[in-house]
């Protein structure tokens, strides 16, 4: 079995990697990789997304909630 490098190896190791790529189009997934992971994912929800959750929020302040065990239950067969 492959031993895993520690952060502070695969760290340098793909600082390293990343000096040597001339491929513009590499580097710019690299970007957007990385700016993906700093953006808020609320922000990249759809608008039926985002109106669904307010909905959930807005039935848990009015305490309409069902316990975990009857919504197991109710969606067992899909899950």
């Amino acid at each position: 079995m492959k031993k895993s490098p520690n952060i502070q190896t695969l760290r340098l190791e793909l600082i390293q990697w990343l000096s040597t790529i001339e491929d513009m189009d590499v580097l710019m997934k690299i970007v957007d990789l990385k700016n993906q992971e700093n953006s808020d994912w609320w922000y990249g929800i759809s608008d039926k997304e985002e109106e669904s959750i307010e909905l959930g929020l807005m039935d848990a302040e009015a305490k309409k909630l069902k316990p975990h065990s009857v919504v197991k239950n109710l969606y067992d067969k899909w899950l």
